[in-house]
């Protein structure tokens, strides 16, 4: 399911995570592995995501 991003914050491995409205939390920092996106490395390129939709797997879990 489809949820939008309402905000950011970084995990105990100091890796970025998009707090879902559902929620829920989806890692962001790389897709694939090991490769930075580059919206997600300055304040900007995250804030020009806000509202923006991704797949929830935890929501699709139930």
């Amino acid at each position: 399911m489809e949820r939008e991003i309402v905000g950011y914050h970084r995990d105990e491995e100091n890796h970025w995570v998009a707090e879902l409205d559902c929620g829920h939390n989806q890692h962001v920092r790389h897709d694939p592995p090991l490769v930075s996106r580059p919206w997600v490395l300055t304040p900007e390129g995250r804030n020009s995501r806000l509202g923006v939709r991704l797949n929830c797997v935890l929501c699709d879990e139930r």
